[in-house]
C-alpha cells in the first residue's frame, strides 16, 4: 500500500506558499516588536508615510498607502489619542486636514524602526549575509520593487 503523503505536500514546494509563509511569519515578528511600542501594523505604516509626506492632506495619505478611508480616520484618532500625529486645517486648502508628525510621535517611529529592524534580522538569521543580500535582490526582482 503506497504511503499517504504530508497534508499539503504538493502545495508546501510552490514559491508562493512559502513566500506567504515566511511574510505571515516576518509580519507576526514585526507585530510583535511594534506591540511592545503599543502599535498595531496599520499605526506604523500611516506614521512612516506622515513622516515621509508631512504635511500631508488625509485624503493624499489614504491614496499614499491604500488603506480604506473609514480605516485611515481610526488609524489616525489612535495616532492623535496617542499624541503621535496632529491634524490642523491644511493651508492649501483649509476643507482639508493636514496631518503632521509631533516629536513623541518621531521618537516613537525611531524606536519602532529599530525595534522592525531587530524583527527582520531575526527573521533573516538562518542566512548568511551573503544569502541575505542575494535573497533581498530576489526578492525584489520577483516584486518588481528593484532600486527600492
Amino acid at each position: 500500500m503506497p504511503e499517504n503523503p504530508p497534508a499539503l505536500g504538493a502545495i508546501r514546494t510552490l514559491p508562493s506558499w512559502r513566500l506567504g509563509r515566511a511574510a505571515e511569519r516576518g509580519r507576526g515578528l514585526v507585530a510583535d516588536a511594534l506591540a511592545r511600542e503599543g502599535l498595531k501594523m496599520w499605526h506604523h505604516v500611516v506614521l512612516c508615510a506622515v513622516t515621509d509626506l508631512q504635511p500631508v492632506a488625509q485624503a493624499d495619505l489614504v491614496r499614499s498607502v491604500s488603506l480604506d478611508p473609514k480605516d485611515m480616520v481610526g488609524v489616525l484618532n489612535d495616532l492623535q489619542d496617542a499624541g503621535l500625529v496632529v491634524r490642523t486645517p491644511d493651508p492649501k486648502d483649509r476643507r482639508k486636514n493636514a496631518v503632521t508628525v509631533t516629536d513623541k510621535g518621531s521618537a516613537t517611529l525611531r524606536r519602532c524602526a529599530a525595534a522592525a529592524e531587530d524583527a527582520n534580522t531575526a527573521l533573516l538569521a538562518p542566512l548568511s549575509a551573503q544569502e541575505r543580500g542575494a535573497f533581498m535582490d530576489m526578492l525584489g526582482r520577483i516584486s518588481g520593487e528593484m532600486g527600492t
